[in-house]
């Protein structure tokens, strides 16, 4: 086993600019791959024969398996070694994409996504914590900000693509392009990653203790449980579906058993005891809101867009994407920043601030706005976010000894992609329920002696005889009501922008909560 000094003074062979680039290729094909597989999915519904309510299951089975494995891959980890694991996972993704495009079949397409998720879970946390070894300190923030780069671009141009592709091409080709990504990524990671000595001392001591098959049992069919119900509840009618409820309790049930049993086990499968740990437990509180922001608005503005605006998936790709570009520019600021400013705390509440002001400013969005100004508030909006993930995850490993980065990428990943699981569940259903009560409370001023009312029936009527069409007051009075529900959801989305503001505005002084990094040093790592 090696030295302490001996672990401290290890470097990686290669550059490790050249690994963060190595890593961040696979990151970009996972991230890129979930959102161009949700704007293909009317055209894998309708080659298959399948209902919308079908198809849904191609991006539930993913997001289940995905969610299985983010809090276990850091016991995978240490069990297997990192470089193997990730490297399994890479090729497993890669391989599953294959199965993807080749489904003849639902059925198929959702066992081949089953396996792609259980691939793309266990990436970032590899990556993340592969990062954390291979950098020093005082370089974490900018190699994290390489990596951010691919997390929040991928998003940004993936509804273009994939709706470019599937318009021109088909939805088959959407999972056949990770192939060569994925190659590329394994023949990278076969000659630039390494595992560290420390790593490989821990995969030794781990092989010889027993696996904890009551703890991954437990995590991996209440966590997959739980995801299931973030992702159907509003589909189902929540609690008033016997299907969710069941899931539900039995969810809190089983997690609560996997906490404590997991509190008591000599060797766990995830070390929920590093929450103690002040700077990582306020850590993962914050990636948990970091995903519901970051996940809820990509969700929210292209599906305004598209149901209100009438914007095609590829338009409302083109949209976001101008944002991607900001965020890219911004993650190498505030990683250099990040290295430059003795407490990173402060860039955090910066970060959350100008979020919220660019949340606020999103609840002035109406039916009559353009694509430029959409464009430009999006860009505006995230702004902030590139001073919020790369401060985060560099402060999530102070306090925490240096064999724990494997739990601690693994823990905070999982807590990202839950809070974006959370979030768009909770604003799809406050979507739901405050369009219903805006449409009754407006519903109320448009009745049928109201002037307003009368005006609109008898303009809308009068251009209807215009061009001849027949039955001219019973299609007007159907435009009318279409109308009324157009403005009634378009106050539920100022007021989900709102309501985001809000949360994100009380975040500002919890940074402050965390423990302050201690000054770099040369030689230090």
């Amino acid at each position: 086993m090696p030295s302490a000094d001996n672990t401290l003074a290890w470097q990686p062979r290669h550059n490790p600019w050249l690994i963060a680039l190595t890593v961040t290729i696979a990151t970009f094909m996972e991230v890129l791959d979930t959102s161009i597989a949700n704007v293909a999915l009317p055209h894998i519904a309708g080659s298959l024969g399948a209902s919308s309510n079908e198809a849904t299951w191609v991006l539930t089975s993913y997001l289940v398996a995905s969610a299985i494995v983010l809090p276990i891959s850091g016991w995978l980890q240490n069990r297997f070694g990192r470089k193997r694991f990730y490297m399994t996972c890479v090729a497993l993704f890669t391989g599953a994409s294959v199965l993807c495009g080749l489904a003849p079949s639902l059925p198929l397409l959702i066992f081949a996504r089953v396996l792609q998720g259980l691939g793309g879970g266990g990436l970032a946390p590899s990556e993340q914590a592969i990062l954390a070894d291979t950098f020093s300190v005082a370089k974490r923030g900018q190699a994290f900000a390489v990596y951010g780069m691919a997390v929040v671009v991928a998003p940004a141009i993936g509804p273009t693509l994939g709706g470019w592709i599937t318009d021109n091409y088909n939805w088959h080709w959407i999972f056949f392009i990770n192939v060569p990504i994925g190659i590329l990524s394994l023949v990278l990671t076969s000659r630039m990653v390494e595992d560290p000595p420390q790593m490989i001392a821990r995969m030794r001591v781990a092989a010889t203790q027993s696996i904890d098959f009551v703890g991954l049992v437990a995590v991996a069919v209440g966590v997959g449980m739980l995801e299931f119900v973030f992702d159907k509840g509003q589909e189902k009618d929540w609690f008033g579906s016997q299907e969710i409820t069941s899931a539900a309790i039995a969810a809190v049930v089983i997690l609560c058993f996997f906490v404590v049993w997991e509190w008591r086990h000599r060797s766990p499968i995830v070390d929920l005891k590093l929450l103690r740990i002040r700077n990582f437990g306020t850590s993962v509180a914050l990636q948990f809101v970091l995903g519901m922001v970051l996940f809820g608005t990509t969700v929210l503005i292209p599906q305004f867009l598209q149901a209100l605006l009438g914007y095609t998936a590829e338009r409302a790709g083109m949209a976001l994407s101008p944002a991607g570009l900001v965020m890219m520019a911004m993650m190498p600021v505030a990683g250099f920043v990040v290295g430059k400013v003795p407490d990173p705390r402060w860039l955090v509440a910066i970060g959350y601030a100008l979020t919220a002001a660019g949340l606020y400013n999103l609840t002035r969005i109406d039916l009559d706005v353009s694509f430029q100004t959409v464009m430009w508030w999006r860009a505006l909006q995230v702004i902030g976010l590139a001073y919020i993930f790369i401060p985060i995850s560099t402060l999530n490993y102070v306090g925490v000894p240096r064999e724990k980065n494997n739990q601690i990428s693994s823990l905070s990943n999982f807590a990202r992609n839950l809070g974006g699981s959370f979030g768009t569940a909770m604003l799809t259903t406050f979507l739901e329920r405050t369009a219903q009560a805006h449409q009754s409370n407006l519903s109320e001023h448009a009745y049928a002696g109201g002037v307003a009312y009368q005006g609109f029936i008898a303009k809308t009527q009068a251009g209807l005889d215009m061009v001849g069409r027949p039955n001219s007051a019973n299609v007007a009075m159907g435009q009318a009501y279409q109308q009324l529900q157009r403005q009634s959801s378009m106050l539920s989305y100022q007021n989900a922008f709102w309501l985001l503001s809000v949360i994100i505005v009380c975040l500002v002084p919890v940074p402050f909560l965390m423990q302050r990094p201690p000054r770099h040093t040369p030689g230090r790592r």
